[in-house]
């Protein structure tokens, strides 16, 4: 055989597989539907280049563009042209696709036609760097992989593991991919999801947030406070508030699930990320509250589910919006806690009482549903009349007593003794005590109601004069203080003051806690009753006899007493004196002999300069006794000069009267003068000395 004939089967046998080539790179690549047009047009121009060409000298086409998947029988065993171009024809519809042209003589292309062919098929494929992130094609899924086609010449493979986030991923979904390497020691493509994510999930994280996109996150685990969210391969916080709208209580139960959420919060310093679930449904409540809020009417009776319980009311959803019940709307009588009368997930019904379109409030009732109890009550009860009850409020003004459910009245405290001293209700009563009590007023309008329990026993003051008439000794306790006085009781709702002035004759008091204490009893005297003003005045001192009367005789003006200073001011000093009488002295009356002055605890002698019954005062002076002893002594010694100097004086007139009849005896007389004049000036000077 020659070589034309060699190369001309050679040439036929290539032909004869180029169809087959064809379709398996159609099986491996699927094209854009955006190109086909393009690659009709070029597979034309191959058709007229092979046209003259008979089958059996068609040159090998080494490749051909793939446009679609081709099907060919495996018991076919020589598919023919014809048959070819019926099956492409079936599938990628080209019509205008010269099929006679194959099979035609065709010796040798030419190196443009090569090129142009090189080009064809290259752009069949994509280029493709290890290390980016690339966009693929899911083309198989199974139960542990998923087959991604990236326009490589082999499809990549990734675990289900990494898209498990993505529960309805079907084939034909694009999905970013990794390119870890274009072939292993098998030649097979190594690409990764979860990298692709990684390198791209802040960037999508931070656009998710700015155009508030719904995106889809992966469950992975619990907290404290919260889920774990994974979100574009970054782990997320979701808040246990923001799973839902209503309080989860079982977290656990959303471990492993995929969910929507919204981004609301990015850390960008630290790359925290909070996600939100409730976001979502809050959105789409709000358009159900407003729908139902504008068809709410007050009066409106509804049904609905109790979502939450506080201290201070019940949360109630009525089907997309919730209201408030109140706890005070939640009863007629009281309550301590809304637990007493529904329960969480109950199904309640409720009325409307008031709703606020712009905060999208509602107020809610629930013994609006059943008749007032004052509505009820008795119509015989009046004034004056004894009721029971059950103490419910204590405060210190007074205390709430049920009298029936939902009806109850006040006790005042003023209404609980017939004591005027202040006290408060928890002084009489406790909470839960069983109690008796007058009706004082009844209002069935405004239903209202006050009590008493201090009308059950007499007043005390009916017959005060009779049981405390003046000058009347008796035993009290002491309640209170006052700057002026003390406040005792003498029994229960009889009290009376004891003004500081009446508190001790001899003592003075600058306050009443110097004489007495609180609790401590003390004996008084009535001194005046007025009924009018429900007062008494007493006294403790009247209980004996006026000291004064005898200390007038005692403290007479002149007379001189030990005394010790107990306390000093800038006006004096206040000296203690025998049988506990004080006395003053002024700071001029407190000077000592070598002009010091005295102290505190000091005892010295003090001299009464004044006394006085009727304001009960008693003027003292230290001074005055070193004072008044150097006068004394000025006088005694003033007479015994003047004695002398008489005596002198009448001894010279002698002389002179006998100064003619001077004689020796005479001269000795006035010797005899001379020495009685100093014995008398000697005598005057013991005496002062004494």
């Amino acid at each position: 055989m020659t070589n034309d004939e060699l190369n001309v089967n050679e040439e036929l046998t290539n032909a004869e597989n180029a169809p087959e080539e064809v379709a398996a790179e159609v099986n491996e690549t699927p094209v854009a539907e955006e190109k086909v047009a393009e690659v009709e047009a070029e597979i034309e121009e191959v058709a007229e280049e092979v046209e003259e060409t008979p089958v059996a000298e068609v040159p090998a086409v080494e490749e051909a563009p793939a446009v679609a998947e081709v099907e060919i029988d495996d018991d076919d065993d020589e598919p023919t042209v014809e048959k070819l171009k019926a099956k492409l024809v079936s599938q990628i519809s080209l019509e205008n696709f010269d099929w006679d042209a194959i099979g035609k003589k065709h010796e040798n292309y030419s190196s443009d036609e090569r090129a142009k062919l090189e080009s064809v098929y290259d752009k069949t494929l994509s280029s493709i760097v290890e290390h980016e992130v690339i966009d693929g094609t899911v083309v198989a899924i199974s139960s542990r992989e998923v087959v991604v086609n990236i326009g490589f010449k082999s499809d990549g493979v990734i675990p289900q593991s990494e898209l498990r986030y993505n529960p309805n991923l079907k084939i034909g979904d694009q999905i970013e991919v990794y390119v870890e390497s274009q072939e292993d020691m098998g030649g097979q493509l190594i690409l990764s999801h979860k990298k692709a994510r990684i390198l791209r999930s802040w960037e999508r994280v931070n656009q998710a947030f700015e155009k508030e996109e719904i995106i889809n996150g992966y469950v992975k685990c619990r907290t404290k406070g919260g889920l774990i969210v994974d979100v574009f391969g970054i782990e997320a916080f979701l808040p246990g508030s923001q799973i839902d709208v209503k309080p989860i209580r079982d977290y656990d139960i959303y471990v492993d699930k995929v969910m929507e959420f919204k981004v609301v919060k990015i850390n960008q310093e630290y790359k925290n990320v909070v996600v939100s679930h409730k976001a979502l449904i809050e959105d789409e409540l709000e358009q159900q509250k407003a729908d139902i809020i504008s068809k709410l009417e007050k009066g409106q009776i509804l049904e609905g589910t109790v979502k939450n319980i506080t201290s201070y009311g019940v949360f109630v959803d009525l089907g997309g919006v919730d209201g408030l019940v109140h706890i005070t709307d939640l009863s007629w009588g009281r309550i301590n806690h809304p637990e007493e009368i529904v329960q969480l997930d109950a199904k309640i019904k409720v009325v409307i009482l008031d709703f606020d379109e712009n905060k999208k409030r509602i107020a809610l009732g629930l013994k609006q549903l059943t008749p007032h109890p004052w509505d009820s009550l008795d119509e015989n009860i009046k004034v004056g009349d004894k009721v029971g009850g059950r103490v419910v409020v204590i405060a210190d003004y007074g205390a709430f007593i049920e009298i029936a459910p939902g009806v109850e009245g006040l006790i005042h405290v003023s209404e609980m003794s017939w004591s005027q001293h202040l006290r408060t209700a928890q002084d009489f009563l406790k909470v839960n005590d069983e109690v008796e009590a007058v009706i004082l007023t009844l209002d069935r309008e405004e239903r209202k109601m006050s009590l008493g329990i201090k009308q059950l026993i007499p007043d005390p003051w009916t017959n005060i004069k009779e049981k405390y008439p003046l000058q009347s000794k008796h035993e009290a306790t002491v309640r209170n203080f006052t700057n002026f006085g003390i406040f005792v009781e003498l029994e229960e709702g009889v009290d009376g003051l004891i003004h500081i002035s009446d508190l001790s004759w001899s003592k003075k008091i600058k306050h009443p806690a110097e004489f007495t204490k609180i609790g401590e009893k003390i004996e008084v005297m009535v001194l005046d009753v007025d009924v009018e003003n429900r007062r008494l005045s007493l006294g403790h001192k009247q209980l004996e006899e006026n000291p004064w009367d005898v200390f007038e005789s005692v403290f007479a003006v002149g007379s001189v007493h030990k005394g010790t200073v107990t306390s000093a001011s800038d006006k004096g000093m206040v000296v203690a004196l025998p049988y506990g009488v004080e006395g003053f002295a002024p700071l001029r009356h407190v000077v000592k002999e070598d002009n010091t002055q005295m102290k505190v605890e000091e005892s010295l002698d003090f001299k009464v300069i004044e006394f006085s019954k009727e304001n009960k005062k008693i003027i003292l002076s230290h001074t005055r006794i070193f004072q008044d002893a150097s006068s004394a002594d000025r006088v005694k010694e003033s007479a015994a000069k003047e004695t002398a100097e008489n005596s002198t004086k009448r001894a010279v007139k002698k002389l002179k009267d006998n100064l003619e009849k001077t004689t020796l005896g005479d001269l000795e007389a006035l010797a005899n003068l001379k020495s009685d004049m100093e014995a008398s000036e000697k005598k005057a000077r013991d005496e002062k000395a004494d």
